[in-house]
């Protein structure tokens, strides 16, 4: 208990982030964005999200212009890729502090018999451990969803685009499954109002886990880089940006003996 109590200071401590971009909402902006008041209404919905910080964007890129496409697909990009890293992240997070504590599932991880990974092994170490076969299922399940995502947003009278118009972070819903956001129906009868102040709390909430998990990885890999984490930091000696370098190669994609 005092890991997670230490864990709950320590990362409210990071409530004031960076607030330039944020999914559209039914309050506080429009659903379908004109370019020349998309930049005024993300700097209105940044100060709901954050009002220390209010609009912040050192690198300007919601001026970017992305691939020539103007103003409003830029940004629409933006929110979008802001709130999938905020949704990873906060799995991430979560995965971390369980993983860290040595709970596991009572299954078998493979068909095999093989079992998780010790829990005496960082998280970091852990994925190492894992079956190369077992990392691709993962990268593959998650190019699957991100395929369907993309084309299930190109209908433009259903489900517009994040880029056309359509909400940031909304994934389209599934006509043979349940929705994956509530799949029990038990937030169709939200107000708007509500709906908005929780997608608010949704990003800043991603927001906090993508510096929480980044602090966990920098302590682990550099002793003593976050000072505050230097009681629970699990030393690790891999490179955490090459998820498959310690299996990687043609013959493992293809299940080829080298």
């Amino acid at each position: 208990m005092k890991f997670f109590n230490t864990l709950t200071v320590a990362t409210t401590a990071f409530i004031g982030n960076v607030s330039a971009f944020a999914p559209t909402t039914e309050h506080g902006i429009k659903t379908s964005l004109a370019s020349s008041t998309v930049k005024d209404d993300l700097m209105g919905l940044a100060k709901e999200q954050n009002n220390i910080l209010k609009y912040y964007d050192p690198l300007n890129l919601a001026d970017a212009n992305f691939w020539d496409e103007g103003d409003a697909a830029t940004i629409g990009f933006l929110r979008h890729a802001e709130i999938k890293h905020g949704r990873v992240a906060m799995a991430a997070f979560v995965g971390y502090c369980v993983q860290s504590q040595g709970i596991r599932w009572p299954f078998d991880m493979q068909l095999d018999g093989a079992k998780f990974p010790a829990s005496d092994l960082s998280p970091e170490a852990q994925w190492d451990a894992v079956d190369p076969n077992a990392k691709w299922q993962i990268f593959f399940f998650i190019g699957l969803l991100e395929v369907l995502g993309e084309n299930m947003c190109g209908d433009l009278e259903n489900t517009p685009h994040y880029m056309r118009g359509g909400q940031p972070g909304k994934y389209p819903d599934f006509e043979v499954f349940p929705s994956l956001y509530d799949p029990f129906g038990l937030f169709k009868k939200m107000s708007p109002e509500l709906k908005a102040k929780r997608l608010n709390i949704e990003v800043n909430n991603g927001r906090l886990a993508m510096i929480g998990i980044f602090g966990f990885l920098a302590a682990d890999a550099v002793p003593g880089a976050v000072p505050f984490l230097r009681e629970y930091a699990q030393p690790y000696d891999g490179n955490i940006m090459a998820p498959f370098q310690a299996d990687f190669s043609i013959s493992t994609v293809f299940g080829v003996g080298s």
